[in-house]
């Protein structure tokens, strides 16, 4: 599995990432197991998780099951959205961040985070402060380095902006929506993050199973997150995403790749993707994720694939 420098850390990430919020939900401990065993046989090394994650089961199955193995990985972690139904509010506020990375090293059963992510923003509290928490657990030695998620490009700008007044590195990382049939982003995001030289992290980069290649008009298969989840399905089985997936397949399969191969592909080749984040709830799928990680797309492949209408 081919490596990447995370950004301008020192944190040297697969190109294809472990995101594990199905551990605990849809993936019982033994099925995260075989998930885990089979990421790290596979050459996966960054993994990716959050304390809102199956109500916290997922960082706790991650810890139980990696236990020697952690120094194997590179360790991503979140912070920042309502765990377990908590009514507090500031949850950008130093005396949250301290307690809710206490809290996920416990869990995690580990001495610090390798990349720590505010899952989101928090309106209530000072990006100043935030960010001088997340400092200050540097300097502990409980994280490492620290990343955003879901910011606006204004929020992200003036967060660095803040941090650069501050003296502070700030974050390395921006981790968001991102596929080939969500785009959005390269409008004002991506331009942000990469003249602040952060890291982009995409998520959801089959859009939720979509461009797996398994599903078409009219269906949603059994045990699929469309089958379980009426609104996931209703937001990207749309006629035009449906139509822009049999275009892409048709696109790769003329190169003799399938549709996942070139939903990881080409988001590896934007310039500030190290790696891409993708779960799993089998052993199988981890192996074809993993695989899928070995397409490079070339100038003549990238320049067709732009010239695709729509």
């Amino acid at each position: 599995m081919q490596t990447r420098k995370l950004g301008t850390t020192d944190l040297h990430v697969s190109v294809i990432g472990l995101g594990t919020n199905n551990f605990g939900g849809r993936t019982d401990r033994e099925g995260s197991r075989r998930v885990i065993d089979a990421a790290i046989d596979n050459g996966i090394n960054f993994f990716d998780t959050a304390d809102i994650y199956a109500e916290t089961r997922s960082e706790s199955i991650l810890g139980e099951v990696l236990g020697a193995r952690r120094d194997q990985i590179v360790l991503a972690t979140k912070f920042g959205k309502p765990v377990l139904g908590s009514p507090e509010r500031k949850r950008g506020s130093h005396d949250y961040i301290f307690r809710a990375v206490d809290a996920s090293l416990t869990r995690l059963r580990t001495d610090r985070i390798d990349l720590y992510q505010q899952h989101e923003p928090d309106p209530e509290t000072p990006i100043e402060e935030t960010l001088g928490a997340l400092e200050d657990l540097v300097q502990a030695g409980k994280i490492r380095y620290y990343g955003a998620s879901n910011f606006s490009p204004a929020g992200l700008r003036a967060a660095q902006q803040a941090a650069g007044k501050a003296g502070y590195r700030g974050f390395v990382s921006s981790q968001d929506e991102y596929s080939l049939v969500e785009r959005s982003i390269e409008a004002e995001l991506l331009p942000v993050a990469r003249a602040e030289k952060l890291a982009l992290i995409p998520f959801f980069p089959l859009a939720a199973g979509l461009l797996t290649g398994k599903y078409s008009r009219g269906q949603r298969p059994a045990g699929s997150r469309f089958g379980a989840w009426t609104a996931l399905g209703d937001r990207y089985l749309t006629e035009r995403n449906l139509a822009l997936a049999e275009q892409f397949e048709a696109f790769a399969r003329a190169r003799g790749h399938t549709l996942l191969e070139l939903a990881f592909a080409w988001l590896l080749a934007q310039d500030s993707v190290p790696s891409v984040i993708a779960g799993a709830t089998s052993a199988e799928q981890i192996e074809a994720n993993a695989a899928a990680g070995n397409w490079q797309l070339g100038a003549a492949d990238l320049a067709a694939f732009a010239a695709l209408p729509g």
